[in-house]
């Protein structure tokens, strides 16, 4: 007899002592030893898997284990809702990312309400369903989307003949907003039935431009949602019409909006070459390129701290390009895109998913942000863009306005 056999069998000599187990009843007693052991194995195995693997277990037994001490020995009562909603609020600002955020399952259905469309609004909110649409929760009175006949419980399937059903809540919600300026069409229900909704009435330019005295071309940007490339590049060619010699592009207080709108305005302006780069967390790339075409006239691009996303690359891509010279205040670096992740209570979390580059892979967000090539402040706030145009000489120096970082871009571009 082997040694292997002669160990087996000690093993269930001591478990018939043990027991009081007839030894042809041994198999028995390993196969249930086996079993529990096995089934031990793989629930902690379960578990682990279910959490990500033995880190992310730890992690979340030391939440249960604080959890555990708070309820037994906290000296007041404990709102568990509340310290849940506290602890997940704390992962995702332990990111130290300004821009992710978590919503409790009421702030998020306060968020559906109020940021469906951020920028233009058609007047109306939606939430996503399992089953792939997205329901109708409010309609404003007297908006657009009540104009088209739209109420509360309609199920939107599609928009202009594209499916909803593989689309994310903001997806869908950029696919409304690059259509804000036009008439376009919305799927109910099975798709048999469809509604044509009209925002050309209620569009308003996000651009204003005039040609000041200094003979530079103004052109005021306040966002990049649907139809502002189209707009400035008009504004542009009436000004290079009435003699503008030079450019003033002002994106102080400009919250971003959409990468297409952006692109055509940069393609516009500047010669062939990469615009700037999407990139994920596979590091998966999305490249924007621009053609021959360029306007090239001394260009002097106006921001601020309220300067965000687009509006930000923007400004970088054409520095970038030695296109145009900054001036104003250093930006805050808001150049990640945010996506919203529903969780299974009800809850969601605002999560940066993605990020812009520029054409040399420049991540503003890592670096804090655009510094201008000129930083000057307007002691008067209020005065930002508020000028009716200069009244001074060609160098700018006699010129009228509050707006001193609008006075030093006209002086530095005479």
């Amino acid at each position: 007899m082997g040694i292997g056999s002669r160990l087996l069998n000690a093993i269930f000599n001591i478990i018939a002592a043990i027991f009081n187990i007839p030894i042809k009843s041994k198999y028995v007693v390993l196969v249930l030893i086996l079993s529990v052991s096995g089934s031990i194995w793989y629930t902690r195995r379960d578990m682990l898997n279910s959490v990500g693997g033995k880190d992310e277990y730890n992690e979340a037994m030391r939440y249960i284990e604080i959890k555990d001490v708070v309820d037994n020995q906290y000296i007041d009562a404990v709102n568990r809702e509340t310290m849940g909603d506290n602890a997940a609020a704390a992962m995702i600002s332990g990111l130290g990312d300004s821009w992710s955020y978590y919503m409790s399952p009421n702030e998020y259905k306060a968020y559906q309400l109020n940021s469906t469309n951020e920028y233009a609004s058609i007047g109306m909110a939606i939430s996503k369903l399992d089953n792939g649409g997205f329901e109708v929760i409010s309609v404003n009175y007297e908006s657009p989307a009540a104009i088209a006949g739209l109420t509360p419980g309609m199920v939107i399937t599609s928009v202009d003949d594209i499916d909803l059903r593989d689309k994310t809540l903001d997806e869908t919600r950029v696919l409304i907003r690059s259509r804000l300026n036009t008439k376009f069409v919305l799927g109910i229900g099975n798709g048999k039935n469809t509604i044509e909704v009209d925002c050309t009435g209620t569009y308003k330019s996000s651009v204003y431009h005039r040609l000041e005295k200094t003979m530079a071309g103004y052109v005021q940007i306040k966002n990049f949602e649907a139809g502002t490339a189209q707009d400035a590049i008009n504004a542009i060619e009436e000004l290079l019409n009435q003699g503008a010699i030079s450019l003033c592009i002002d994106v102080r207080g400009n919250p971003g909006g959409l990468d297409t709108e952006l692109a055509a305005l940069l393609d516009y302006l500047l010669p062939s070459g990469i615009l700037f780069i999407e990139k994920d967390k596979e590091d998966n790339e999305q490249i924007t390129e621009s053609d021959g075409m360029c306007i090239q006239l001394p260009t002097c691009v106006l921001l601020n701290v309220e300067t965000f996303g687009e509006a930000e690359l923007f400004a970088a891509v054409l520095k970038e390009y030695q296109w145009a010279t900054l001036l104003g205040e250093a930006t805050v670096g808001k150049t990640r895109t945010q996506e919203t992740i529903a969780l299974a209570d009800g809850s969601a979390i605002r999560l940066s998913t993605g990020t812009y580059l520029t054409g040399n892979y420049t991540d503003i967000s890592i670096n804090g942000g655009v510094v201008p090539d000129y930083i000057v402040y307007n002691t008067d706030a209020s005065a930002t863009g508020t000028t009716a145009g200069t009244t001074g000489e060609s160098t700018g120096a006699g010129a009228t306005s509050n707006d001193e970082q609008l006075m030093q871009a006209l002086k530095l571009l005479s």
